[in-house]
């Protein structure tokens, strides 16, 4: 008999049958070993993986696809967030998001050298024939002259007051989805001079343009401007108005719309505005492909894609269309400091 060998317990042993020796080692607790903490360098795709194998929760997801819309929500002082470690993921590796959701500066150049091209087109290369006609059609227009028994063109006058919608359909496509995460380039300035310069002054803001969106306050949402540009009222309200408007030109009649090519051929003023509707509806594809994408709806509303290659309508129509903001990843920012 060897040193160290209890022959009563390798009798016991022996006895016992291996289903109910599997049974006695089945109810011996095995040590906790505590998962050692994650460096704060460590990506969000990959913390969000550990807390899914950890807390064998399926529904722990990453943060989405490059370019996707974060909603922040802040927490009060007496508010705690439901997951502690969501507290990490604020901090983000800056050049993931540079190789993910940045964007080759080949475009930028391209779209800088398509402006410069097109503004030298405008001030130089323009029809300008008729310059006292474009000044009396501008004051009628804007309505600074009265009634003088002069019929203005009602293929001009559906163009003019559509252009004054465009830069409220931008403003819903660009805000919040389309603004930029890279560099202090705000988006408002370019919507708000959208109003008088068209799509003239919104080509340098997509230069400058840089995804994916930043975050979202929750609380923003509920504010001035975004609550109004994500209204389902006011998207309603800009389509049916732009509907009406194309349909008068749509049955102003032969005489108008002669009428209208020959302007075209003679002003600048509406040689440069029917530029500027073309290059509107030329754009609006990409920004609501983007607005799609950054809300997470391309998969259901991927048909509206070719429909927003219609002018005006079809930007219009997705506006009405599309889903609210929703979380998509929910960020805390606590107030209290301990």
């Amino acid at each position: 008999m060897s040193a160290g060998t209890n022959p009563m317990v390798s009798t016991i042993s022996a006895r016992v049958p291996p289903l109910e020796r599997s049974l006695v080692r089945a109810r011996i607790p095995k040590p906790r070993i505590p998962f050692p903490s994650l460096p704060s360098k460590v990506p969000p795709f990959a913390r969000a993986i550990v807390r899914e194998h950890c807390n064998g929760n399926p529904s722990v997801s990453p943060s989405g696809r490059p370019g996707g819309l974060q909603v922040r929500r802040s927490f009060t002082k007496n508010e705690k967030p439901e997951d502690p470690l969501l507290g990490d993921e604020e901090e983000e590796d800056p050049s993931r998001n540079d190789a993910e959701g940045g964007r080759d500066w080949t475009s930028s150049v391209l779209l800088f050298l398509l402006w410069g091209g097109i503004m030298y087109y405008v001030f130089n290369l323009a029809p300008n024939q008729t310059p006292s006609r474009d000044m009396y059609f501008l004051q009628k227009l804007l309505n600074l002259k009265g009634d003088d028994g002069f019929r203005m063109n009602g293929v001009l006058v559906s163009l003019w007051n559509i252009m004054g919608l465009w830069p409220m359909v931008y403003s819903m496509l660009l805000l919040p989805t389309g603004r930029s995460s890279k560099g202090s380039v705000p988006v408002w300035p370019f919507a708000v001079l959208s109003f008088f310069g068209g799509v003239y002054a919104l080509i340098p803001y997509f230069v400058l343009w840089k995804p994916p969106p930043p975050p979202v306050e929750e609380a923003e949402l509920s504010r001035w401007p975004l609550n109004f540009l994500e209204s389902k009222l006011t998207a309603g309200i800009v389509s049916l108005a732009g509907l009406g408007l194309i349909t008068y030109a749509a049955f102003a009649g032969g005489d108008d719309w002669r009428e209208f090519f020959q302007y075209f051929r003679e002003s600048k003023l509406i040689h440069v505005t029917s530029l500027d509707f073309t290059l509107l509806s030329a754009f609006a594809p990409f920004w609501v492909y983007n607005d799609m994408s950054s809300r997470k709806w391309y998969e259901k509303g991927s048909w509206l894609l070719p429909l927003s290659a219609v002018p005006f309508l079809g930007p219009a129509l997705y506006l009405i269309l599309r889903p609210a903001v929703k979380t998509v990843s929910v960020v805390s920012s606590t107030s209290e400091q301990e």
